[in-house]
């Protein structure tokens, strides 16, 4: 990012839009403008250098801390990254890291529950979080004088958290959990999908074979104990990074930081499980009957983790099949074939490998056979021709956009500079990361297309509507509406209710 704060050119844009209304009709007949004759469309400028400024340093309990001032406007974020996430979980223990997530607002000695979101909320903040497979991230926002109340909130649950943990906190957000489960994947159109694809894609055994949410059992069985020793195993300072980003003061800031996480004391972390690339042989097939009126079909392959090589490539393949109405996909299954009513493609990166997606919903009256195969027609494209440079180029000035647009939030900015912290141990990784886009070429994609998207290897699942129960058949002695017919009693059986 260039030294002058992205929201300078919020009015710039303004101004820019109000000079297009002035432009006369007969100005814009004759098409886009083209190249002055002075401009040398062989010699392109050099790509722009994103860049974060920030400051990093580490706290002598291992707290990586990362400071980034930006006075464009008066407001701060805080956001700690602990580095932790479902894949670290024990057997028998699925959902601990979402749960723990929800339980980190559930009050200290110091903030009753409730209060957090009070005292925050009564200064113009707000604050939410997310787990992952590989991390669970906390942050918070609001306006330049609340950070010392932001900063000493964080501290206080980071630092005490554990000493008040009780049975009826875990009940009210164990029941919160798995009420979100029902919400969210079992209740939701075509949301057992996230439910089950993990368990068909990698084995049993491995971190990633369990969705993050967890399954019922393994909630119900949790303890405080459990609870606890979570806690202390992996909420300590050595396993976290802490991000200030926006309207403060650095020496201010890193006083308050010592004086409120300095004193968290610092506990050996024991290692990430490991566990071998998958690479699936065959082809694994299922059918899950659900409450929607539109079947849908899932494609799902292993795929290169994040940051190695081809993943940014696939990210790529990903926009050139799904991301506007030229795109492969969409042409070729929704507006050149009415086969599908919507489709979509993602690389979804994780820290041990990552699962490449095609997912479809098919039109009414469609067979899902049908639209699976015009998709792998698709695919089968990409694997034996590489795409042109024009279609590459599209993708790559789409994700460069993705990466200009984050950075006009202070919020998004420290959340990159602390994901690429725990990702990379860099927190300025970020013109790195775009770099791996720019760099592609059509050669390469081809080759993970190739390496990646073997129809032979892969999990094909479907969602369809559920069948219509038939009504039973009335039983011997009553009628088609389950009266008692004559001669019969009409007496509950013993127990009955």
């Amino acid at each position: 990012m260039s030294s002058v704060p992205l929201v300078n050119r919020r009015p710039l844009l303004g101004a820019a839009l109000a000079a297009t209304v002035l432009v006369a009709p007969s100005a814009l007949a004759d098409g886009p403008p083209k190249p002055s004759a002075t401009s040398k469309p062989d010699a392109p400028a050099a790509p722009s250098k994103l860049n974060i400024p920030f400051t990093k340093y580490t706290l002598s309990n291992g707290l990586t801390v990362i400071l980034h001032e930006d006075h464009a406007l008066p407001t701060v974020a805080v956001n700690t990254m602990v580095r932790v996430g479902s894949r670290f979980e024990e057997t028998k223990r699925t959902g601990f890291a979402h749960l723990f997530e929800h339980l980190m607002f559930m009050g200290t000695k110091r903030v009753p529950t409730k209060m957090f979101d009070a005292w925050m909320e009564a200064e113009g903040g707000s604050n939410n979080a997310w787990t992952s497979e590989d991390r669970t991230d906390y942050f918070s926002v609001g306006p330049a004088h609340s950070l010392k109340l932001l900063l000493w909130l964080d501290a206080d649950r980071f630092g005490s958290l554990a000493d008040v943990m009780d049975l009826d906190k875990l009940e009210a957000q164990r029941k919160v959990v798995r009420n979100e489960r029902r919400q969210t994947s079992e209740n939701e159109p075509y949301g057992k999908v996230e439910l089950r694809l993990p368990e068909l894609l990698y084995p049993e055994g491995h971190p990633y074979h369990h969705p993050v949410i967890g399954s019922h059992e393994d909630l119900e069985a949790a303890q405080v104990t459990d609870v606890v020793g979570f806690f202390k195993s992996f909420y300590v300072p050595n396993n976290c990074s802490l991000v200030v980003a926006g309207d403060f003061n650095s020496d201010e800031v890193k006083g308050w930081v010592q004086t409120y996480f300095g004193g968290i004391p610092k506990v050996d972390v024991k290692a990430a499980p490991a566990a071998p690339a998958v690479k699936l042989t065959k082809v694994v097939r299922e059918t899950i009957e659900d409450n929607v009126q539109l079947p849908k079909v899932v494609m799902a392959w292993p795929s290169p983790m994040h940051f190695s090589e081809g993943d940014a490539e696939l990210d790529l393949l990903a926009s050139i099949l799904d991301t506007g109405k030229a795109s492969r996909l969409y042409k070729a299954v929704v507006y050149d074939q009415p086969l599908a009513q919507e489709v979509s493609a993602t690389q979804e990166s994780g820290e041990m490998g990552s699962r490449f997606v095609v997912e479809a919903i098919a039109r009414p009256g469609v067979k899902i056979e049908k639209l699976e195969k015009a998709i792998d027609a698709e695919l089968a494209k990409l694997r034996k021709t590489a795409v042109d440079q024009a279609e590459l180029t599209r993708a790559q000035n789409q994700y460069e956009m993705g990466f200009f647009s984050q950075l006009q939030s202070v919020m998004r900015r420290a959340s990159l500079l602390n994901a690429y912290e725990t990702w990379k141990g860099d927190p300025g990784f970020i013109d790195q990361d775009l770099a791996r886009y720019r760099n592609a070429t059509p050669a390469a994609l081809l080759k993970v297309a190739q390496e990646t998207l073997d129809p032979k290897g892969r999990v094909i699942l479907y969602v369809v509507p559920k069948k219509e129960e038939k009504p039973a058949p009335p039983a011997k002695g009553t009628s088609a509406k389950g009266a008692p017919t004559k001669g019969t009693s009409t007496k509950k059986p013993a127990g009955g209710k």
